[in-house]
């Protein structure tokens, strides 16, 4: 202390150069002093004269702060005085108050200075590195001055600051904790670096957001109380202008991270709110213009409109309505809301659609449309106020052809309210377009404008209004009526610009004219418009009608342009003969390229929201201005072209009519083509579906057809061991010769039956095989051919195949049904089997039973051989279906020779299946044999009884007969 007293006290003792021997000899103390209390205490009087003496202690002592900061990091105090003293030398604030011309030269003074300092600090990119590491620090006297340090060193030289932490490790990511302090001065300083940090720079302000920017600054915003807040909710909300205004990737972030959606809390002000203090309607304002960026019309389409759906989805858009219908807002804010709503709506129909079902909170309620239409052709309402209608007014027909239809309505003599008692839309843009506010006419005519923008139905439409100018007169069309007041020119006395309705008329005209030739013969109808038109070129007036004659010259080579010389006074070529007479095609392009050559033509062309300092700086509408330029050099072309360039034109016109009406009808029949295709590809793999399905059905089949032989054979073995064991019992069966022979004979039926079904079976296979070659036909036919009769042929072959497999399936069925049935009979059989064997102790009864048993016998066979005749029938229907197919094949490859080589493949294959049908039926014939056999062995039971060897021969020839029938079953 004694040393700082010593410090202080030469201070005021002498003139300014004991000064600089004072911060010497403090520099030497800091240079060299090994007490870190000397160190600490002559780094404090440092920073006490930093302020007054900014040069000397710059110049002196940087060097030995910055060996401060690298050696003394232990001690926070000395760090802290370090930090602030380079903060005061490198700062701009200015705390003394002078003169005007004082302040201002000692201003530009130290902003040299400080930007001076800074680079002399950042000429060593260490030093920012350190800077950057001190940050971690978690105590305040460190982590304060040195966030205040790091923001005045990028105020001053922002870019190369920011390039240094940029290739910093983890730089940004240490500036991002500061959002996390507890403290709030820190926090809220941290706010202010990052605002500094990310400016104008794409490569940082990615990282940011990506280091949960976007999450920490809503929650402060919401802590704050998101537009009632203070000063912090403005720091916020300038960093989050900076993230996201011209940048896609953190725009899109924002979306996807449904940040959207915590944005409407911010513009719940209510009717009863605590009043509109200036700090809010900073912040609401930075709210409204957030939004914008989200939905600038400089952004992606795509970006912008998922953007609007998102806000029209999270309920943003109708708390933005609110605002607007609310009372009491401010008009600043109420402009802005405007401008805002404008934006979400612009070119999204869902959003338009709702804009056009807002009402205003009236008696009786009136379309908020209509609401702001009234502000905008009110004179006495804020500039800025009509321009903002304006461009929402645009922004509601831009690309919405149901909102122009409903303008346009408004004034068609079928929708017009006779009472009286509602005002319209349209009523209202009459009323502005003949009035006596000059900016209200443009206001109106641009308006006007909008409702026919690539419209032609609606330019047609417009074309039906009349309007009643005076008592007793008969209405005037309102293309009459804009031409007469543009003829009256200044006549009428106007208030605001001379040329101003002018401009706003012609423009009107040019609009309502360009791409449609009916408005054309009607505006050439009226034969004074023309020679007004060429006697406003050809004169020679000022600089202010230079203009009006340009937007003339356009006018009239738009009627030229869109001409359908409907009418024999005003044909194309007259209208050229008649300007190359009285104006000249040199002096009439020279006028025309007035337009894109004036001063404010370039300044619409940027943006499409009318923004204007003042009334005389309105004259061009952005839409108009692309007008301009696509149609100046079309009519310079068409000035300079003679006539039989113009027939020629019209020629190769009609010529790429035709073609491309041809093309169209040749598209039509590929189209119905790949339609067909597709039909037939589809029916082919339905088929192939039922085929796999058939298929299975086979597989689950025969499963099941071995599984009931196993079966089978296990209860035959059964019974033998029962017949070894029941001695007396099976001896009197054996002598009656019933219950073995019956079952023999059951067997053999099963037998032949599954061998017909197996017949069936590699039936269907090859039937399968047919439809694969169809198939394969099928696409080396639409390879060659791709014609429509060959694609309709196979269709019905395709058809008759899936008609022959229904017929093959339900068979199949058939057989499967009478496999169950014979196997509930072989169940009731072992039943009896084994009813019968009991009941045979009983003495008297064994003869009737079995008298009963021969009689049921006989009916089951007798019905066994109704069946097989049933299925021979079925088999010879297959026979002719099959006929059937090869005929229509025979027919269909006698009228397409490249399907020759296929015909012959076809019908070797269906003489195959002949030859298998023969089979077939050669089969069906010995089981027809075989059924009358056991008939006449069911006939001879009555004979007398065989021998015990005969019967245990007997049943060793049904062993026999059983393996081989198995072996013919694998076969």
């Amino acid at each position: 202390m004694n040393f700082l007293r010593g410090v202080m006290g030469g201070q005021s003792a002498g003139p300014q150069h004991t000064e600089a021997e004072t911060i010497q000899k403090l520099c030497d103390r800091v240079a060299s002093s090994t007490l870190l209390d000397d160190r600490r205490n002559a780094v404090r009087a440092l920073k006490s004269l930093s302020k007054k003496y900014r040069l000397e202690v710059g110049i002196q002592a940087m060097e030995h702060l910055i060996h401060v900061l690298q050696t003394d990091r232990s001690d926070s105090e000395i760090i802290g005085y370090a930090l602030d003293t380079l903060y005061n030398i490198i700062a701009n604030d200015e705390e003394e108050e002078v003169d005007d011309i004082e302040e201002e030269n000692s201003t530009r003074q130290s902003e040299d200075l400080g930007s001076q300092f800074t680079e002399i600090f950042i000429k060593q990119q260490e030093n920012v590195t350190l800077l950057l590491s001190l940050l971690e620090e978690f105590d305040f006297h460190v982590r304060w001055p040195g966030v205040k340090l790091l923001t005045s060193l990028l105020k001053q030289l922002g870019p190369q600051v920011q390039q240094i932490i940029l290739v910093s490790p983890m730089g940004v990511s240490r500036l991002m904790d500061l959002l996390a302090d507890s403290r709030e001065v820190i926090r809220n300083d941290g706010v202010l670096l990052l605002q500094a940090l990310t400016r104008s720079n794409g490569a940082i302000q990615k990282i940011v957001a990506f280091e949960n920017a976007f999450e920490r600054l809503l929650d402060i915003i919401t802590e704050e109380g998101n537009s009632d807040g203070g000063i912090v909710v403005e720091d916020c909300l300038l960093l989050l202008q900076n993230l996201l205004k011209n940048n896609n990737s953190n725009q899109n972030f924002f979306k996807e991270g449904s940040y959207i959606q915590r944005m409407k809390p911010w513009f719940e002000v209510g009717d009863e709110n605590s009043g509109w203090s200036a700090q809010k309607v900073t912040n609401l304002h930075l709210m409204l213009q957030l939004v914008r960026v989200l939905v600038s019309p400089t952004n992606p389409p795509g970006a912008t409109s998922s953007c609007q759906k998102a806000m029209f989805q999270c309920g943003l858009l109708q708390q933005l309505c609110t605002i607007l219908m609310a009372t009491g807002v401010p008009a600043d804010i109420l402009t802005e809301t405007i401008n805002t709503v404008s934006e979400v709506i612009r070119g999204c129909q869902v959003n338009q659609d709702y804009f056009a079902s807002v009402n205003a909170p009236s008696n009786p309620p009136r379309p908020a449309i209509v609401v702001l239409l009234m502000s905008m052709v009110n004179e006495r309402q804020p500039f800025v106020l009509r321009c903002a209608v304006l461009y929402c007014f645009q922004c509601f027909l831009y690309k919405n052809q149901k909102g122009q239809g409903e303008i346009v309505s408004t004034l068609l003599p079928s929708t017009i309210d006779a009472t009286g008692n509602s005002v319209s839309a349209g009523q209202l843009l009459c009323g502005g377009l003949f009035s006596t506010d000059s900016l209200s006419n443009w206001c109106a005519s641009v308006a006007l404008a909008h409702a026919l923008q690539e419209n032609a139905i609606q330019k047609e439409q417009l074309l039906r209004v009349q309007l009643a100018t005076n008592i007793g007169n008969p209405p005037v069309s309102l293309l009459q009526q804009c031409t007469n007041i543009l003829s009256q020119g200044d006549k009428i006395d106007r208030r605001g610009s001379k040329i101003q309705t002018r401009v706003g008329l012609l423009m009107l005209l040019c609009t309502w004219l360009s791409n449609c030739p009916i408005a054309v013969t009607h505006f050439l109808h009226n034969s004074a418009n023309v020679p007004f038109l060429t006697g406003q070129i050809a004169e020679n007036l000022g600089e202010e009608e230079q203009l009006v004659q340009g937007l003339c010259a356009l006018l009239l080579g738009i009627s030229i342009y869109f001409n359908d010389n409907s009418l024999e006074s005003y044909m194309k070529e007259k209208l050229k003969q008649l300007i190359e007479k009285r104006i000249g095609k040199e002096n009439f392009i020279e006028k025309l390229g007035f337009i894109s050559k004036h001063e404010l033509y370039s300044r619409a062309s940027q943006k499409p929201q009318p923004n204007f300092p003042s009334p005389e700086y309105m004259i061009f509408d952005h839409e108009f201005t692309k007008l301009v330029k696509e149609l100046e050099g079309v009519i310079t072309k068409a000035i300079y072209k003679s006539s039989e360039e113009d027939q020629k034109e019209e020629e190769v016109k009609k010529t790429l009519e035709q073609h491309d009406s041809i093309v169209t009808h040749y598209k039509n029949m590929i189209r119905e083509q790949d339609l067909q295709l597709e039909e037939l590809k589809q029916q082919v793999s339905t088929l192939k579906c039922q085929n796999e399905q058939l298929q299975t059905a086979v597989t689950q089949q025969a499963a099941q057809i071995q599984q009931h032989k196993d079966q089978y054979n296990l209860l035959k073995v059964q019974l033998g061991k029962e017949n070894q064991h029941q001695g007396p019992y099976n001896e009197g069966a054996q002598m009656n010769g019933i219950q073995p022979e019956e079952i023999s004979r059951l067997r053999e039926e099963i037998e032949e039956l599954k061998s017909n079904q197996e017949l069936l079976h590699s039936q269907l296979a090859d039937k399968d095989s047919l439809i694969e070659s169809l198939k394969s036909s099928q696409t080396s036919s639409d390879m060659n051919e791709q014609s429509t009769v060959a694609a309709a042929r196979e269709s019905e072959q395709v058809a008759e195949l899936k008609q022959e497999l229904a017929a093959l399936k339900s068979e199949l069925n058939s057989q499967s049904i009478e496999i169950n049935r014979l196997q509930t009979e072989k169940h009731e059989l072992l039943q009896k089997t084994e009813a019968y064997a009991k009941s045979v102790s009983v003495q008297g009864e064994s003869e009737t039973l079995v008298a009963a048993k021969t009689t049921d016998i006989e009916g089951r066979l007798s019905a066994l051989l109704q069946e097989t005749k049933e299925l021979k029938n079925e088999v010879k229907a297959l026979s002719e279906e099959r006929t059937v197919i090869k005929e229509q094949l025979d027919s269909a490859n006698s009228t397409i020779a490249i399907l020759q080589n296929q015909k012959k493949n076809l019908e070797l294959e269906i003489t195959d299946s002949k030859k298998e049908q023969d089979d077939l039926l050669v089969l069906l014939a010995d089981q027809d044999q075989k059924i009358l056999s056991l008939k006449n062995k069911l006939k001879d039971l009555g004979h007398p009884i065989e021998e015990e060897d005969e019967l245990e021969s007997g049943d060793q020839e049904d062993e026999d007969d059983e393996n081989e029938d198995g072996c013919k079953d694998q076969d």
